[in-house]
């Protein structure tokens, strides 16, 4: 199929280029215009990946570039977004414009030239706190962040193009990817990168628990909703059914690179008080009987798995040294 990817040049975004790519589908990556001509981690990726696919400099914001990204496409798979929770403490309009209204550009151009499937990707922070475990796609929305506010956002106006325009739209919710070339702004690259660098982990707050997705487990269930008409109309978790405390993974990646953890409270990484997310679980039956996906990594040996390939991956000097270990990255 010819299936666009917004957020191609990001973490999550050129790892799901890479997989489509290699099930055999033309792929056309929307990557954020820039004047270095760089197209962010897909720069990273084989010569063969790089030279199968059509890149396409733009911005999410933007209608008419979005509506001729768009043209001629059969999917859709909408990744574009800021993502990072304390920056939209402090720019909450960039998320508005960025999450909201670059989502409804791309609905509205798939809905122009008649696209067969728009995948909308949404987040776990849409849930909140769990409020019961494990969180299936019914739990209420709490949005806690300006963040997990525009992503509810966005994807009720996906649902809304499904109800009053029959868009064929769905909405693919991971909860907390991690693997090599995650941004540092999250939790597991932070605590990587500190200890690669001999240094004490500053770290927020300890106790908050995660189900942390590898990333080729999230790359696998977006070629998975792509290629399956069961997504539209329905919101669809990827997770990996397993939960652990920050303290506990800091504990975790500290005993497989074998090396002494000292950590330290960073008040500036602590996220408001009614704002942190205290717990994270999910429920993953969905995508097992509607998409047939499961993760390959499960359970607490599965993430050790999944840490040990993303340590490889950040102990390479040419890859940790695009980190600024020392500083806080909003």
């Amino acid at each position: 199929m010819k299936i666009l990817v917004t957020g191609a040049d990001g973490f999550i975004g050129s790892h799901v280029v890479e997989t489509l790519v290699k099930s055999g589908h033309d792929v056309r990556a929307f990557v954020l215009y820039n004047s270095f001509n760089s197209w962010g981690w897909l720069d990273e990726s084989d010569i063969s990946i790089r030279e199968s696919i059509d890149v396409f400099a733009g911005d999410i914001r933007d209608p008419h570039g979005v509506d001729k990204a768009v043209e001629n496409q059969e999917v859709v798979l909408n990744l574009a977004a800021l993502i990072a929770i304390p920056y939209s403490y402090h720019s909450p309009d960039t998320y508005i414009d960025t999450n909201i209204k670059g989502t409804l550009n791309v609905l509205q151009a798939a809905r122009r030239h008649g696209v067969k499937r728009v995948v909308q990707t949404s987040t776990s922070e849409v849930y909140g706190t769990a409020q019961y475990i494990p969180i299936d796609e019914v739990h209420p929305l709490h949005p806690q962040s300006p963040y997990a506010a525009t992503k509810v956002g966005a994807d009720q106006l996906a649902l809304s193009f499904h109800a009053s325009f029959d868009l064929p739209v769905g909405i693919l919710r991971p909860f907390n990817t991690y693997g090599p070339r995650q941004s540092a702004r999250a939790v597991i690259p932070t605590i990587i990168s500190q200890l690669a660098n001999k240094s004490k982990v500053k770290l927020g707050s300890l106790s908050p628990t995660r189900d942390f997705s590898f990333v080729q487990d999230t790359a696998n269930g977006f070629l998975a909703a792509a290629q399956s008409d069961a997504i539209v109309g329905k919101t669809i978790n990827l997770g990996s059914g397993f939960e652990i405390s920050i303290k506990e993974t800091a504990e975790t990646i500290a005993k497989l690179m074998n090396t002494k953890l000292e950590l330290v409270d960073d008040e500036q990484r602590i996220r408001p008080e009614n704002s942190e997310v205290e717990r994270l679980h999910a429920s993953i039956e969905k995508a097992k009987i509607l998409l047939g996906w499961q993760p390959e990594l499960k359970g607490l040996a599965g993430f050790e798995t999944g840490l040990e390939k993303t340590i490889e991956w950040f102990s390479n000097p040419k890859n940790l040294s695009r980190y600024k270990a020392d500083r806080y990255n909003l």
